[in-house]
């Protein structure tokens, strides 16, 4: 599709959305994307997914995105948050306005759970044009020193108040897959690429 906007319709994910979407997952994420589709079965199977939505023209499904478990660290208390990830986009689908709508639907949903906060990593140009700022302007650190600042992002929701600053404690299924951060030789890539 070469149009700018898309005709795909974001809704909850069904059980006969499983295969497409995981299609979807492998073919946006490339190479690492046999390893992306793993870990989100993973964290869907320890039941941490809080919500799945899918964008589909009519039975396909060309978009996923995944809310899952995770804490913030605040002074006062361990609070429960969500992490966005992964947001996948069919290939031939991108630049649509298919993730737009996912990460849209996604922020509705996670303030409908009553979630405070939704975290990410991931490209802040492309983020920001969509309403996340860094998460440090809200004092919310990142779980590993191996996330670029800058592409640590977060979006508060309704339930947020300012006292709720800390470190994000991401669940061990994020660990055991190594889904958290880079990893040289690509992190120093893109340290080397940010701004002073």
């Amino acid at each position: 599709m070469s149009a700018a906007t898309s005709t795909a319709a974001v809704r909850p994910l069904t059980e006969a959305d499983r295969g497409g979407a995981a299609a979807v997952i492998a073919a946006a994420f490339g190479d690492e994307g046999s390893a992306i589709v793993d870990l989100w079965a993973d964290v869907v199977a320890r039941g941490l997914d809080r919500a799945q939505l899918v964008a589909v023209d009519g039975d396909e499904v060309v978009g996923h995105v995944g809310l899952s478990h995770g804490w913030l660290d605040a002074r006062s208390e361990l609070l429960d948050i969500l992490v966005l990830s992964p947001l996948s986009v069919a290939p031939d689908r991108q630049r649509t306005g298919i993730g737009a709508a996912l990460l849209a639907a996604a922020v509705e949903e996670a303030a409908r759970l009553g979630a405070p906060v939704v975290v990410l990593e991931g490209d802040p140009g492309y983020y920001a044009r969509h309403g996340w700022q860094p998460a440090s302007s809200y004092g919310i650190e990142a779980p590993s020193p191996r996330i670029p600042r800058p592409a640590f992002q977060v979006v508060a929701l309704p339930g947020h108040e300012p006292w709720m600053t800390g470190r994000v404690v991401y669940r061990d299924v994020w660990w055991e897959h190594d889904a958290t951060g880079l990893r040289d030789p690509l992190l120093a890539q893109v340290e080397f690429n940010l701004p002073d």
